[in-house]
């Protein structure tokens, strides 16, 4: 009888990914796999350890595994992904439950480590650590896709060569490498025939791909590439980094029809002197020129961004000036985080750290008053037919739900609505009419 492996994957889209490949190389070496861990042999936790909120969320899912497997659930816990390559030794010493830690650059020896783990001859064994170099972990590779059968994730780089002053991502995932765009549209094909109609793209920084490669941006070029692409209808890119929003970027978003008109900007600041000292570009003049150009061509834009509140010496100028540039702007989609200092960066050691309630203060100063910048534009919908992406039907309100292009899955908000008569499936595309929201989501019902 094989053995079952189950996975619990955290963090972002890009370590989903990942997670899907080790999953296919798991099937693909007879294992069974199991999506409640209660039930299986062997857990892997592919874990997240950008900022401190997200290590905790790793750390405490370990301990909760622990308890399984203190029970005689489940026999093995293997721990991969961003805390393992961060934390390397310390994982095992630290978190007595865990019997492997791999870096990334060993994912694929996790079918090897598994079947040791769960070998006969484990009485005495000695816990497992492997952490070669982070640019063996292979861009190439099939993968079981955990995403819905028509939404899946495109990743199309790995790594970063930003330096931002608070970013722990350069030292944990190591250098920018662009994937061969062959090799991505030839995914993207792939993905098409299973099914799939809606593919996000995603790196690190999607818009410095193929720089490595080419010597120039080559984004809009692999964009237009996909576009052609039979069965995808639509195309989201996230991750993408101002400086590098070239007009040549803008032009293919405004000109192909399959590129949804949403676009995720992680700007972290407005304030020049702020994002001097992150290591970023800018100031709120160019950023507002920017993002001005980019609504005037493309006018139903959807901007998406992230700020960071009480970077080391932001003073309370520096921070009013953030909440006017969000108030102005008005972005449709807004995430706001304290600065998280992560050691091991530049910014971590700065003098003038700001105190951990008044970075929390600004950041929900800044995300109570987006709520009534994404009323407004729930506002907006009322009496419209939109485009919904059918994602299924919720028991308990009765009703079926889905995404606009202006949402992208697990970050963004749903559309509810009723139909009468014909039952939409998941991965249709119908129109709804917009009747009304609840706490920022849509309400409509199915058009005639």
């Amino acid at each position: 009888m094989s053995s079952k492996v189950g996975i619990v994957s955290l963090g972002c889209p890009k370590n989903q990914v990942d997670a899907e490949m080790l999953l296919f190389t798991l099937k693909s070496k007879g294992f069974e796999l199991v999506n409640d861990p209660a039930d299986a042999d062997a857990v892997i936790v592919n874990t997240c350890g950008f900022i401190e909120s997200a290590k905790q969320e790793s750390i405490n899912e370990i301990i909760e595994l622990g308890k399984l497997k203190q029970e005689g659930k489940i026999k093995a816990i293997i721990v991969t992904g961003c805390l393992a390559e961060r934390y390397k030794n310390e994982i095992t010493r630290q978190l007595y439950e865990v019997d492997a830690a791999l870096g990334i650059g060993a994912n694929s020896q996790i079918a090897d480590v598994v079947a040791e783990l769960l070998s006969d001859n484990t009485e005495h064994k000695e816990k497992i650590e492997e952490f070669p170099d982070k640019q063996l972990l292979c861009l190439e590779g099939r993968r079981i896709q955990s995403t819905p059968p028509y939404t899946a994730y495109l990743k199309i780089a790995e790594g970063c060569d930003n330096r931002c002053t608070y970013c722990a991502i350069p030292m944990i995932r190591g250098k920018f490498r662009s994937r061969q765009p062959d090799a991505v549209v030839e995914e993207a094909e792939q993905l098409a025939k299973d099914g799939v109609k809606e593919i996000i793209v995603i790196a690190q920084d999607t818009t410095r791909y193929g720089e490595d490669l080419f010597g120039e941006p080559y984004l809009a070029k692999l964009l237009k590439r996909l576009c052609k692409i039979d069965g995808l209808k639509w195309i989201r890119v996230l991750y993408c980094y101002p400086d590098r929003l070239t007009d040549e970027l803008i032009d293919t978003f405004a000109e192909e029809e399959k590129i949804v008109n949403y676009i995720d900007l992680p700007l972290q600041h407005c304030d020049g002197n702020i994002l001097k000292r992150m290591n970023r570009h800018g100031n709120r003049e160019s950023l507002t020129a920017l993002l001005n150009k980019l609504r005037a061509k493309v006018p139903d834009m959807i901007l998406r961004s992230t700020f960071i509140t009480g970077f080391p010496g932001e003073t309370d100028e520096q921070f009013e000036e953030l909440a006017e540039f969000a108030a102005e702007i008005k972005f449709q989609r807004l995430g706001c985080f304290a600065y998280s200092a992560e050691e091991g960066t530049p910014a971590a050691s700065f003098p003038d750290q700001i105190d951990d309630e008044i970075k929390q203060h600004r950041a929900d100063i800044i995300m109570e008053h987006q709520q009534s910048v994404m009323a407004e534009y729930c506002e907006s919908l009322i009496g419209k037919e939109i485009e919904v992406l059918v994602e299924g039907y919720d028991r308990i309100a009765e009703c079926f739900y889905g995404r606009t292009y202006a949402d992208a899955p697990e970050i963004d908000g749903c559309v509810f609505f009723t139909a009468n008569g014909t039952k939409p499936q998941p991965g249709s595309f119908v129109k709804v009419k917009i009747i009304d929201y609840t706490d920022c989501d849509p309400i409509g019902e199915l058009a005639e």
